[in-house]
């Protein structure tokens, strides 16, 4: 049997969630790739702290806006845009 693998992170699974639907909520987000709310919380955060997403509040909800122009972070995709993901 096969392990289970995928060629694309759960981090950018969550990027291309969020190009998708900018106003998806983290348990659609979820939903969507496959893995717990907790674990979205957790890349969100991340992309928020690397500068990759920006997060604005709108009412109860969040409003999810990616940065395009930042730079995939792996060395070997260094000067590749998240544009270019998505």
């Amino acid at each position: 049997m096969q392990g289970q693998w995928s060629f694309v992170s759960n981090h950018s699974l969550v990027l291309t969630a969020l190009h998708e639907n900018p106003e998806a909520r983290q348990r659609d987000i979820a939903d969507t790739v496959g893995i717990t709310q907790g674990a979205v919380q957790r890349i969100l955060h991340d992309l928020a702290e690397s500068g990759h997403v920006s997060v604005e509040r709108v009412g109860r909800r969040n409003h999810y806006r990616l940065n395009r122009q930042a730079s995939m972070r792996h060395p070997r995709l260094e000067g590749v845009e998240v544009g270019a993901l998505v």
